[in-house]
């Protein structure tokens, strides 16, 4: 295991070192699987430290960025548990819940855009979101969230990391995309396996040709296992990608999930309507490629699933910043 200020982490992301590969390609790994890259893209305008990295920790487990003081990050996207909550819509301000599954933040860094429809371009844009939506953290708008904040004392954690005056919302969600950045999932039994460096079962082996096979790649390709496209998935009542762009040839089109960690986010889908991976498999198979998968062919994809479970991030609990002998400012 590794702890995510672990000076090796570090050096990763400011240093932008990989792993050491080593052994030879197994020649039965299709075309365009591949270990997780090491480092997850950083943007221009946002560059990694330490110091930042170590605010976005405090900051995305803080429930104080919530107005009822009860919700942080880490409630619906817990990094002890796959970063997901396990609930299909997760419990938000005043016992409301969301619309849709709260996705795993493990290895969100490698996606080209947020949430399900994609309405977030990136970890910084998607950051800003909970905060200001009713549903979920509701707070009155980013000034009244900064005061609060201000008042807890982050202030001049603010200052160290991005100088004077910086406590801003713009800032705050920087610091938690920079946190984020960090959690990463590396060597997977795939990932070793496909470096050479240890062996799956024969299980695993024969799922990880069947999902080649039938054209699951098509979409779930890459080391990511997802093309990072939009696809059409007929399948509830959610418009998906519709609600964000208005035009009809986008509705019922979602994102593709990565297939990293699948083993550990269950409920399934956009709506988390399905409670197993076996059925998600079997549902995909037909719905998407309309393939009637026997049960040996689905217990040996959920076997290679199963490969894809990486070691998980252990994050050591920060200590939040707040003032000393009274409360801050929450609300009903």
């Amino acid at each position: 295991m590794h702890r995510i200020l672990s000076s090796f982490a570090i050096t990763l992301f400011l240093f932008g070192i990989g792993t050491a590969q080593a052994g030879s390609r197994p020649a039965d790994v299709p075309d365009g699987m591949g270990p997780l890259p090491a480092v997850a893209p950083i943007p221009a305008d946002n560059p990694m430290s330490a110091g930042k990295i170590e605010l976005g920790k405090k900051l995305y487990f803080d429930p104080a960025l919530s107005k009822s003081g009860n919700i942080s990050c880490n409630s619906c996207h817990n990094l002890a548990n796959g970063g997901v909550d396990n609930q299909r819509f997760s419990i938000g301000h005043l016992w409301q819940h969301g619309g849709r599954n709260a996705p795993t933040v493990l290895n969100s860094a490698f996606w080209t855009t947020q949430f399900w429809d994609g309405r977030a371009p990136q970890l910084e844009d998607q950051a800003k979101g909970p905060p200001m939506n009713p549903v979920e953290m509701a707070d009155d708008n980013p000034k009244q969230l900064m005061a609060r904040l201000k008042d807890a004392g982050y202030a001049p954690l603010f200052s160290k990391v991005f100088g004077k005056n910086s406590l801003n919302y713009d800032n705050m969600a920087k610091a938690i995309a920079a946190f984020e950045r960090t959690l990463l999932t590396p060597d997977a039994p795939f990932d070793r396996y496909v470096r050479g460096e240890a062996d799956i079962s024969k299980a695993a082996k024969r799922g990880m040709r069947k999902v080649d096979e039938i054209g699951c790649t098509g979409c779930h390709s890459g080391p990511l296992f997802t093309n990072n496209s939009f696809q059409r998935f007929d399948y509830g009542t959610d418009a998906g990608r519709k609600a964000v762009t208005g035009k009809a040839e986008d509705d019922h089109f979602f994102r593709v999930q990565s297939w990293r960690n699948v083993a550990l986010t269950a409920p399934y889908f956009h709506d988390g309507s399905v409670a197993t991976l076996d059925e998600a498999v079997r549902i995909m198979a037909k719905k998407q490629l309309d393939t009637d998968l026997s049960n040996k062919d689905v217990s040996d994809i959920v076997a290679f699933l199963n490969t894809l479970t990486g070691t998980q991030p252990e994050v050591i609990y920060p200590l939040l910043p707040r003032p000393a002998g009274r409360a801050l400012d929450f609300r009903d």
